[in-house]
């Protein structure tokens, strides 16, 4: 029972990260104007990384009691999201209010690696625990 849950919770945290990523994002930029999907963007990515931050630490409770290394693994992935939130996304909108594209591409960049490793993480996870 533990183990079921271990798995269905990290997945929907890995299944929310990818989905919200590559398909969420995407959709809005190619469905709306540019300006329009930002804005919409910058009003979902808090309460996305406050999801990610309380389903990624819900999910560590059962992983503890599976595989502690998994547990900390995703409760690193928790702990890594609050300097996104806290720190990395208002510099990326500051960059972006100041029509830095240089710096705003450098931080959206550096996000958008960071949200790979903590999919590649939780990917790891998953495999562990899933096996």
């Amino acid at each position: 029972m533990l183990t079921t849950a271990a798995v269905l919770l990290t997945a929907i945290v890995f299944g929310g990260m990818v989905l919200y990523s590559f398909g969420f994002a995407a959709f809005l930029f190619k469905t709306l104007p540019a300006e329009d999907a930002g804005s919409i963007l910058r009003k979902a990515f808090p309460v996305f990384y406050v999801w990610c931050i309380a389903v990624a630490l819900i999910a560590a409770v059962p992983l503890w009691f599976v595989d502690p290394l998994s547990a900390w693994l995703t409760i690193t992935v928790a702990l890594t999201t609050m300097p996104l939130r806290q720190l990395l996304m208002p510099a990326i909108n500051s960059a972006s209010d100041n029509k830095n594209r240089r710096r705003f591409n450098l931080l959206h960049g550096l996000s958008v690696l960071a949200a790979l490793a903590q999919m590649a993480v939780l990917g790891y996870v998953l495999a562990r625990i899933a096996t």
